[in-house]
Order: C-alpha cells, then structure tokens, then sequence
C-alpha cells in the first residue's frame, strides 16, 4: 500500500514525488524506460530565473547558458531578442539525460520508491482506493494506493484510464523531429528560431547550442498543415544551412500544444506535465510548467491524504493552482497561435519587419506580441486584449 503512485520519472513526476515524500508519505514513483531521461524529447532550453525556484544549479546538468534569441522571418529578417536581459530571462541549455536523474535522486533522497523499466497498464477502483496494474519484464503485479499522478507523457495511459478526456485534434499537436548535430558554425550566445510555411508549417526550426559547434537542431511541424513529415522538412533546412555537419543523434515524438485543457482531475487521479497538455502553444516548451504542475500536484496529494477525501471535486484544487499560474497563459498563446497560423509567409515577414532593430526588452512571448500589436495595429488588434 503505497500513498501516492507517481507513473513518469520525468520533471513532473520527479517533483511530484520529491514533494509527496518530503510531507512523510509512502509514495512510489515508476518508469517505463530503462533509463530515466532517455530518450531526450526536448530542444532542452529554459529559463535560468523559474530553474532557480525549484532545483539548486549543478554545473553537471549544463550544457550551455546563452544570453538571448535570434528569430528569422520566412525572408531572413533578423530580430534579437534579450541581449541586455539575459541573466534571468534566457538561461540555460539542459543535459536533460542528466537533469532528469538528478530530479528523480532528489525523489528517492526525500524517500521516495523508484522503479524504472516499469509500466502501469490497469486502474482499478474500489472503496476510495485504487489498485495499480504494473509489469515489468514481463511481471506483472498490483499495488494499492490513495492517489495516481499520471506524468507519463503526452500519450498518457493513465488519463485514458482515469476517464480524462485528453484527446487532441491534429491542429493540436506538434510532430518534432530533432537531431543533435556537430561541426556546424553558430554564434554559442544564442538560441535561434526560423519561421515560415515552407520550412516548418504550423511551427518552426530551432538550434539550441550545447558546446563548441554543437547544438540541437529540430524542428516542429504541425500534421494538419504540412505537406511531408517533420524530418523531411528538417532534413531540407539541414543540407542548406549546415551542409557540413553531422548527426550524432535523432529523436522524435510528439508535442500538444492545445493551451489549457477543462480539467487534469478525477477520482484519486491527477495529471502534470505533457499528460496534461501543459506544453506552451507557441514555443512548445514545458519543462517549467511540468515542475510547476508536478509541485501543485503534490501538494494537493498530500493535503487529500492528510484530509482522507480523494474526489475529483477535491481534487478540482489543483487544477485551480495550475490554472491560475500558467493555464492563463496557456490559454492566451493558443488563441495568439491561430492567429500567427491564419498568416502567410508575406504577412509574417511585415511583422518581423516592423520590430527589427527595436530593442524588444526580456525574452517573453507576451512582450514580443506587445511590440508586434503596436507596430501592426490595422492586423492584431483583435487580439489586443490578450496583451495590453
């Protein structure tokens, strides 16, 4: 009989399990690869400021620190975004295979059971209690707990269980393909973002430095919109600007990128992170909002628990922290995102245009929609609202 049982062992599930054994309780955290932060399905940036909340900075788990952004419109305009700011607002490239084993350390450390090359195949409940089918090389058995937290990704098993409509239309996900590349030529101080209809449909290219030419290079495309799959459209944007390089690895999967769903509850159930859909709907990042949803959600175990009342309707005040930390935000990229999808390669030019030079201040969706609305009244100031 375990509490809690956290199925993922990636920054979500990690920080909710951190937190749910650090309140005393008996909590079991499992992971269904054999090797926790692998396979990395992340561009693997974040903010230095929001990092510092949760985790003390261990030079180990950093590849890189760059001090701003380079975004490219679809005729090569330039913006530079950041530069003066970059101490809190652009930060870090993470070793994720090293930082998601450190989040899951400090899980176990805080007391924490956990069990990788796990997987949790069956929810049954039963008196206020829910038995957890798992299997393991072939094993499979059952425990009992309070509370399931389903971290377990964008293809969450556990939200399909539960009765959690986390269901996604195809203009509601990104399909990625990444490779980590060597040997090509970048300025390391920079991310970089290309943007165009021909080159990433729906979505958008990006390099993230992680040493001496060497970055991530992906891209995401979204399947409604394009034409051939991500790694076509990836490939043609490898072999024209980095000719020369090599790849040294290839990931790929899926992003949501919905914005803000009804609901991440049931019956003895949360969800966090990618299984929630907490993915940002312009940038695609998640791994703040997975450690924020992985926090909130193991303080509410924990006080479920304490309280013995496992309900949904309880259960509803953790999606109330979430959403009124960034589900808001969530909410406002998405509509900011079908905007930028009704436009044309000719209209997404006149915007990068109309801010290129100007300093644009902190690294910030927001801000940047800000500058664009005042430039570009006559086209966005339907969306006005959201912003100013």
């Amino acid at each position: 009989m375990y509490d809690v049982v956290v199925v993922g062992a990636g920054p979500a599930g990690s920080m909710a399990a951190k937190i749910v054994a650090e309140n005393g309780l008996n909590v079991l955290m499992v992971e269904k690869r054999q090797e926790i932060g692998v396979p990395v399905r992340c561009a693997e940036g974040v903010s230095k400021a929001e990092l510092a909340e949760f985790v003390e900075v261990n030079r180990k788990w950093i590849a890189a620190e760059v001090i701003g952004a380079k975004i490219y419109s679809p005729d090569g305009t330039e913006i530079i975004l950041a530069e003066e700011h970059a101490g809190n607002e652009v930060g870090y490239i993470l070793e994720r295979k090293i930082f998601d084993r450190h989040l899951a350390r400090l899980a176990a450390k805080a007391g924490a059971d956990v069990i990788v090359k796990t997987s949790a195949i069956g929810l049954e409940r039963k008196d206020g209690i829910v038995k957890v089918k798992l299997r393991r090389m072939g094993e499979e058995w059952e425990v009992e707990t309070k509370i399931v937290i389903g971290a377990d990704g964008v293809e969450s098993r556990i939200g399909k269980l539960a009765g959690i409509d986390t269901t996604l239309k195809l203009s509601e996900i990104e399909s990625c393909v990444q490779y980590l590349m060597s040997n090509i030529d970048f300025d390391p101080d920079y991310t970089y973002f290309w943007m165009g209809n021909e080159i990433a449909p729906g979505g958008y290219v990006w390099l993230f430095p992680k040493g001496e030419r060497i970055a991530n290079v992906g891209i995401g495309v979204m399947p409604s919109r394009a034409k051939k799959d991500a790694k076509e459209y990836l490939d043609d944007f490898v072999n024209k600007k980095f000719e020369n390089g090599k790849i040294v690895e290839v990931v790929a999967g899926g992003v949501p990128v919905k914005g803000e769903i009804e609901t991440a509850v049931s019956d003895n159930v949360m969800l966090a992170g990618d299984a929630a859909h907490h993915a940002d709907p312009i940038t695609g990042g998640g791994i703040i909002n997975a450690l924020k949803a992985g926090r909130y959600a193991g303080i509410v175990a924990a006080e479920a628990i304490k309280k013995k009342n496992y309900s949904t309707e309880f259960l509803r005040k953790y999606d109330k922290l979430w959403k009124n930390d960034f589900g808001k935000i969530l909410r406002r990229n998405k509509i900011l995102q079908e905007k930028i999808l009704e436009m044309d390669d000719k209209t997404l030019n006149k915007l990068v245009r109309s801010v290129a030079g100007k300093n644009l201040g902190e690294m910030s969706v927001g801000n940047i929609a800000v500058n664009l609305i005042k430039a570009n009244p006559r086209l966005l100031w339907d969306i006005k609202d959201l912003f100013l």
